[in-house]
């Protein structure tokens, strides 16, 4: 039998090995800005077309490479930064592998310009699928600049699986943060499309902060800095109220190296523990900087995951130091006894002749045991505040009558066919019975009780309202025929470039909805109208965030479409909330509109809505011993 075993060819092995390496654009920038950083750079520019797949160009003021270098960079596991195993534990570089380069040219064509600061010429390296084109001396700026063109080209299967320009936008936005929030001591510019998008000056890490994701961050912003022999911790982290439903804006870096981690995470939330509003996640940058020995950061691809020596003690350090700083800056309410304001401070002196002594007029023949002393009684207040006293404090003479239960007619009582009560509740017809026949009630203005013929029936009357809403939005984006209601003043909103390619991408399906939205320069929008089943006072640019950051959090639900996704975060967002009153004439629309819609039992978020207890069920609570 003949040997079957064989040493795949280059070409074929750096495609396999790209499959790990470089899955989308946002992963072959990635690559490039490691490089040019670990090059020494402190000018960087990115530009991009069609999302990275017809252009992907890095160009850095770093120390370029000599014609060997050149050469020998597209070659497998060629790198400058490691010599032997030992020095994975002494890794302080972002690169160490020797394996981008390589496999970036095996799915594209590559363009690389190259010179060192001391030589008179550069290099110009031509690569198309790990094949050298052109390879020539040529008097090129000193650094490297590097072109990607055609991003899998050569890979049909790869290229068919890569998502809208919208979506991989946003993945090249936010590997191009992360990269600027790990080095806010670097110039950064992005351009897309020949569109300016980012343009980030060396600064310190709080204004890089700001610049990324906007000015409203710089009073949301909470600095942590702990030392310890262990590890040392900086960053910042952002104050509870401003919390978000979504985690996209969590950072954990290790030695200036972008990670994710659970168990860190952990620790942070640990720290907002009793302060953080129910379902939704801090802001946080923080950096770790750790003893390499102790760390090994070749356990994954891409380089995002890390083994600790000792991760309890880390995961203490990170907890404590969250939670010191955001009691050291007042997140809590505390009292300050050394504080030199005080309640005599706020007395105004007067002199003595000016000080009027109070008086007080009583009865002095008032005798409280007598009933019609209330009558005798003068005292310096008007007529008027008597009677509203007296009224008030009046004690009902049928009070014994508020816990008589109340008998219904049959006439009251919900008709069911041939009496039978294990009836779907969506088939009850009595329901839509008139406010003036029908009683409802609510609970802490929270859920709706009605009587039904077998028991009780309750609603929560936020879900209700929720699948009211989000089926008529869903009708409208079906048939594009939002209807909208003029806003008097139209309102500007800003966003940061990740949310304004989002916006961008959802632009027309908003407006289907009833939004009068249009573009209003780089990032910004005016919004001239909203839809009409939204009623009035309502804050315009904060329902345009609250929209975006549902529509974000939803995305984790591979299941849901686009068009599903937006109406549900707009019902979401329009619909009553927990502790609104609704009168009887509201809850009665309320509940005929629920019982029209095509599931009324089921809420957006696949919980009941509607919950029946049956007479049977309550006569067993009370018999229970």
């Amino acid at each position: 039998m003949s040997d079957i075993i064989q040493l795949l060819p280059d070409n074929v092995a750096n495609q396999i090995a790209a499959g790990e390496v470089v899955q989308r654009p946002a992963a072959a920038i990635k690559e490039l800005i490691e490089n040019a950083i670990d090059a020494g750079a402190d000018k960087i520019q990115l530009i991009i077309k069609d999302a990275g797949k017809s252009l992907i160009q890095v160009i850095d003021n770093g120390c370029g490479m000599s014609v060997t270098d050149a050469r020998l960079c597209f070659e497998r596991h060629a790198t400058s930064k490691i010599r032997k195993a030992e020095d994975l534990f002494a890794i302080r570089t972002m690169g160490f592998r020797g394996e981008a380069m390589a496999s970036i040219a095996a799915i594209a064509h590559v363009t690389l310009k190259t010179r060192r600061f001391e030589d008179e010429l550069g290099t110009v390296v031509e690569i198309e699928g790990s094949k050298i084109i052109n390879q020539a001396p040529e008097a090129v700026a000193a650094g490297t600049n590097i072109s990607i063109k055609n991003l899998f080209y050569n890979i049909p299967a790869r290229r068919n699986f890569l998502k809208s320009n919208s979506v991989e936008m946003r993945h090249i936005i936010e590997e191009f943060q992360r990269i600027a929030l790990a080095n806010p001591e670097i110039f950064l510019t992005l351009h897309s499309d020949g569109n300016e998008m980012f343009h980030l000056p060396a600064e310190t890490l709080k204004q890089r902060i700001v610049h990324l994701f906007g000015n409203t961050y710089n009073q949301r912003l909470v600095p942590v800095e702990e030392d310890t022999t262990i590890i040392k911790v900086n960053g910042f982290v952002g104050k509870p109220q401003f919390a978000k439903k979504t985690r996209g804006e969590q950072f954990f870096f290790v030695n200036k190296r972008f990670i994710r981690d659970h168990y860190l995470n952990h620790a942070v939330m640990n720290a907002f523990e009793e302060i953080l509003p129910a379902e939704t996640f801090p802001l946080y940058v923080l950096f770790i900087d750790i003893d390499p020995s102790k760390i090994d950061i070749n356990v994954h691809p891409t380089k995002t995951e890390i083994k600790y020596e000792d991760e309890k003690a880390i995961y203490a350090i990170i907890r404590s130091a969250v939670k010191r700083s955001l009691g050291r800056y007042n997140i809590a309410p505390s009292l300050d006894f050394e504080q030199e304001t005080g309640f005599s401070n706020m007395i105004t002196p007067k002199p003595l002749d000016e000080i009027i002594v109070p008086t007080v007029n009583f009865n002095p023949d008032f005798n409280p045991f007598e009933p019609d002393q209330i009558t005798k009684t003068t005292f310096s207040r008007s007529d008027n505040y008597l009677a509203g006293f007296e009224k008030k404090t009046a004690i009902p003479q049928n009070w014994d009558t508020l816990y008589q239960i109340t008998e219904q007619d049959e006439s009251m009582q919900l008709p069911l066919e041939h009496e039978q009560q294990d009836r779907p509740i969506h088939q009850i017809q009595g329901i839509k019975s008139q406010a003036t026949t029908k009683q409802f009630f609510q609970i802490h203005n929270r859920f709706i009780v009605s009587q039904i013929h077998s028991g009780v029936m309750l609603i929560d009357q936020q879900a209700a309202h929720e699948r009211i809403l989000f089926e008529q939005f869903k009708s409208q984006l079906d048939q594009h025929k939002g209807l909208s209601q003029q806003s008097l003043f139209p309102q500007s909103i800003d966003l940061n470039p990740s949310d304004n390619e989002l916006m961008q991408d959802l632009l027309e399906d908003i407006q289907s909805l009833g939004f009068q939205i249009r573009s209003f320069g780089k990032n910004s929008y005016i919004i001239d109208g909203i839809p009409a089943d939204l009623g009035t006072g309502i804050d315009e640019r904060k329902i345009i965030e609250q929209i975006l950051e549902d529509y974000k959090n939803n995305l984790n639900d591979f299941k849901i479409e686009k068009r599903e996704n937006l109406a549900k975060s707009l019902a979401r967002n329009a619909a009553i909330k927990p502790g609104t009153f609704l009168d009887n004439n509201a809850i009665s629309e309320l509940i005929d509109q629920l019982f029209a819609c095509e599931s009324p039992n089921i809420s957006i978020f696949g919980k009941p809505i509607v919950i029946t207890i049956t007479l049977q069920e309550l006569l067993e609570k009370f018999s229970k011993n």
